[in-house]
């Protein structure tokens, strides 16, 4: 879903007609009738003003075109035989956009102001009401405002799409906060990454099958509405799985055996008669483990981003191949990360379960795999002929190795504070996203000349040097020995505390008497 934007805004968007918006002229006198309501607007339909007296320079009528849809769109042969269906975007034509560059950037980004502004109260949120009901209302919203987007977006404009997808990033924020806050009631130790690790796997999953999804719906008859549609629907289905089939913890679970429920919670260290208790931000905040992992975290983020995103501008420009173009060269290490992550999941419970080596160690161990191998292959990246094969076989590489991290670092909140994981999570999500979200800043300010090689050597040195130092940072600070602040005061009923302070002495010196 947050992947899905940028395809659809292909289809969206009328580059031929965009060019149009432009008119070479250095307007001297508009006609009178330039602005005539016949030649602006017409519902949905747009016409361009008359110009007179013109020469060669650009002017842009972005407040004219911004918000209107394709010019003629309703005249068309095909909206007058599908009228009633292609007004409710239902069949082809399916109208397009005049956005600029400027706002199509702007509808994808405000998703994540809104994913970062709700990053840290969705992890208090969590802790608070529990992990089902905030999943279940984050699929649920998205499952809405994604089958309703065409909609809005066609008779609202780009602002009412802004605003969608802010609300989706808003609820989103809930999302791995929720998956660590639950998993921490219901992963045991010995089988933490297998089960954690599955689960994370899906978001490398999610984009190998999901850019293609996405590239064939939008080809098909039902058109880039129904790209939208398909994963509105498919969050529907996901927020009632979640609903039916998902308990905060084992003792909430009406399914559960009592032997499993034991194994779990004596595995995690779940105590009876134990109560929820207040965030213990202080105590967060003053933990040296929880820096280590904040610091692992944002090495892991930059290094993504510039993975993901100036990646295919180098690809493009200084190896002069379209990596997006092709849709193997896009999936294929993303398929590799997927698949490596098994056995890394696997490794780091084995490892853990035979006690080659301590917990603490094992998630170190994890997480330097993770780093140092991806800084390796971005300095090597930096260095490699313009072959394809090389270079593609250098980003299989990185990404088939970074992916250790995720039973790194990322599982390293379980092991620490099983009860506060969504909370430390959200606050670690919050400050990679924010730091890490510079990658492309500072890869802008670094690229003058963007066919530069030297220069992209750079921008990888930066991001190879990032994966190194937050990797050191955790090595030395990094524990995954449970918190003193994770377990809650235990209640004790003060009767029964009262007739064993009492029988005590009795118990203790039974013979005391016959002395």
């Amino acid at each position: 879903m947050r992947a899905c934007m940028g395809v659809a805004l292909v289809e969206m968007i009328d580059d031929n007609l965009k060019a149009t918006t432009k008119v070479t002229s250095n307007v001297t006198k508009l006609s009178d009738t330039a602005f005539d309501e016949t030649h602006v607007n017409s519902g949905n339909t747009t016409q361009f003003p008359i110009f007179e007296n013109y020469n060669d320079t650009d002017i842009e009528f972005n407040k004219l075109e911004e918000n209107k849809t394709v010019a003629n769109f309703t005249e068309s042969k095909e909206f007058k035989v599908n009228g009633f269906f292609s007004a409710l975007l239902l069949a082809s034509p399916y109208p397009k956009f005049y956005w600029n560059k400027k706002l199509q950037d702007t509808v994808q980004s405000s998703f994540f102001w809104g994913y970062m502004i709700m990053q840290i109260p969705g992890g208090q949120l969590v802790h608070m009401f529990g992990a089902r009901r905030f999943l279940t209302a984050a699929l649920g919203v998205n499952s809405l405002v994604s089958f309703t987007f065409p909609w809005i977006a066609y008779y609202g404009g780009w602002i009412c799409a802004m605003i969608c997808r802010l609300l989706q990033g808003l609820t989103q924020a809930c999302i791995v906060p929720g998956i660590h806050s639950f998993f921490g009631k219901w992963a045991p130790l010995e089988e933490r990454a297998r089960l954690v690790g599955f689960a994370q796997g899906g978001q490398a999953l999610g984009l190998v099958i999901g850019l293609p999804i996405t590239g064939f719906i939008a080809a098909s008859p039902v058109g880039w509405p129904g790209i939208f549609r398909f994963y509105g629907i498919l969050s529907g289905l996901c927020a009632c799985v979640v609903f039916y089939f998902i308990a905060d913890t084992p003792a909430q679970h009406p399914k559960i055996s009592a032997s499993e429920r034991q194994y779990i919670e004596e595995g995690i260290g779940i105590k009876a008669g134990a109560k929820k208790m207040p965030i213990p931000w202080a105590k967060i905040l003053r933990s040296r483990a929880v820096y280590a992992m904040i610091f692992a975290h944002y090495g892991q983020s930059y290094g993504q981003i510039t993975l993901f995103t100036e990646v295919p501008s180098f690809m493009a420009k200084v190896m002069h191949v379209d990596i997006k173009a092709n849709g193997l060269l896009t999936a294929l290490p993303f398929l590799m990360m997927w698949f490596s992550s098994f056995f890394f999941n696997w490794f780091t419970d084995m490892i853990i379960i035979k006690k080659y080596l301590s917990v603490t160690n094992a998630r170190k161990l994890a997480n330097f795999i993770g780093c140092v191998p991806a800084s390796i292959g971005f300095v090597a990246l930096a260095y490699a002929p313009k072959n394809i094969y090389v270079v593609e076989s250098l980003l299989v590489f990185i990404c088939a190795t970074k992916i250790a991290s995720q039973v790194g670092f990322m599982l390293n909140h379980i092991d620490l504070t099983p009860n506060f994981a969504g909370t430390t999570m959200s606050l670690s999500n919050f400050v990679a996203n924010c730091v890490g979200s510079q990658a492309p800043i500072v890869a802008g300010f670094i690229l003058t000349d963007v066919t530069s090689e030297q220069q992209w050597r750079y921008v990888f040195f930066v991001a190879a040097a990032l994966y190194l130092m937050s990797n050191l940072v955790y090595m030395i600070l990094g524990s995954a020995e449970k918190a003193d602040w994770n377990d809650p005061p235990i209640e004790v009923n003060n009767d029964i505390e009262m007739v064993r302070q009492e029988t005590e002495p009795m118990i203790k010196n039974p013979d005391e008497k016959k002395l």
